[in-house]
């Protein structure tokens, strides 16, 4: 599985950004996605899960009202909707396959994910 992300930049605090993660390699509909991501000096954080079909979705007590977990099986793609953005929301924002849950689930752990896209940079400023 290959992992693109994109859409990350530099956003005013209050803005919002969507940012994608293209996949190949691997029949897109068979696993479960994540996005996490990785403050300067912190440790990467999960922030949101989508199941492979369902939609079932679960996000960070942090992000939760502010950012939406989607995919789009059809384009092999999983989305990250994120509003009213804060200053703290900056990072890089990596997304991840989980090749081992089953239809309906997904899991916040990031040892639990098999595949990883290189990332995205998301600044958001005061």
């Amino acid at each position: 599985v290959q992992l693109q992300a994109s859409g990350g930049g530099l956003v005013q605090a209050g803005g919002s950004l969507r940012l994608s993660c293209a996949a190949s390699g691997r029949t897109f509909s068979g696993y479960a996605m994540g996005w996490f991501r990785q403050a300067p000096g912190k440790e990467r954080e999960f922030i949101a899960a989508i199941s492979r079909s369902k939609g079932n979705t679960y996000y960070a007590d942090s992000v939760k009202g502010r950012f939406t977990i989607s995919r789009d099986n059809a384009k092999n793609t999983v989305y990250l909707q994120m509003i009213s953005l804060k200053p703290e929301d900056t990072a890089v924002y990596y997304c991840a396959a989980d090749l081992r849950s089953s239809s309906v689930t997904y899991s916040t752990r990031i040892y639990e994910y098999d595949y990883w896209g290189q990332g995205t940079l998301v600044t958001v400023s005061s």
